[in-house]
């Protein structure tokens, strides 16, 4: 694959990738039945300012992306690009998808909505532009601290699992199946989408240990 075209298709996945990641998560919402960590604390902000859960996810990943400065973390493309495209993906998708009520059509909802967030996660870091702004604030105090990635990804989902619950935000059986699936979801769909190399036909991926590369937004 030419350079050019390989720049092309990266882009393509990116902000493909990014987009499913909005609608993914707005499939959980709509479920009921549960969110994604993070999106437990948008959902309770969104509760408490009366501002959508999709502009919630921006103001809440631009905040995230002002704490990278004295962890010294470096943006790129798609980490600046991450903070508009998922939560204007998600209001837009919430905005079409009709309200379920009946648990018959609020379970496919949860299961789509974990699977596609898999193929998105898959998507977007196998383009390689960067990770998002929560998944630099996770590999940033990793480097300060010296704690473990493990560690430091868990405490910081449960601090705003635990806030967003406080607010109000869903916890339920999807959130316990999004965090026991997410992880070999994305680890399938990052070698599905791994983008061929310029140079020897090679293929590239999010680099690192396997816990490192499970980012999400």
């Amino acid at each position: 694959m030419s350079a050019p075209d390989r720049l092309g298709r990266r882009l393509i996945q990116l902000y493909a990738g990014l987009t499913l990641y909005g609608a993914s998560s707005a499939l959980l919402v709509e479920s009921g039945l549960g969110l994604e960590p993070w999106g437990v604390l948008h959902q309770g902000l969104a509760e408490l300012t009366g501002l959508t859960i999709g502009v919630v996810s921006i103001f809440v990943g631009a905040a995230v992306l002002l704490l990278w400065i004295p962890l010294r973390q470096r943006p790129g493309l798609g980490t600046v690009s991450n903070v508009f495209v998922v939560g204007l993906a998600m209001d837009g998708t919430l905005a079409l998808v009709p309200d379920a009520h009946a648990l018959a059509a609020r379970v496919p909802l949860l299961v789509a909505g974990i699977v596609l967030n898999g193929v998105a996660t898959g998507l977007y870091i196998a383009a390689s532009f960067g990770p998002g702004p929560r998944d630099g604030l996770m590999t940033g105090l990793h480097r300060i601290t010296g704690r473990s990635i493990r560690l430091v990804r868990t405490a910081i989902e449960v601090a705003v699992v635990a806030t967003g619950f406080v607010l109000g935000g869903t916890v339920g059986i999807g959130t316990v199946l999004y965090a026991v699936a997410i992880g070999p979801l994305a680890q399938l769909f990052l070698r599905v989408f791994a983008v061929p190399a310029a140079s020897d036909g090679s293929t590239a991926v999010a680099a690192g240990q396997p816990e490192e590369a499970i980012l999400r937004p």
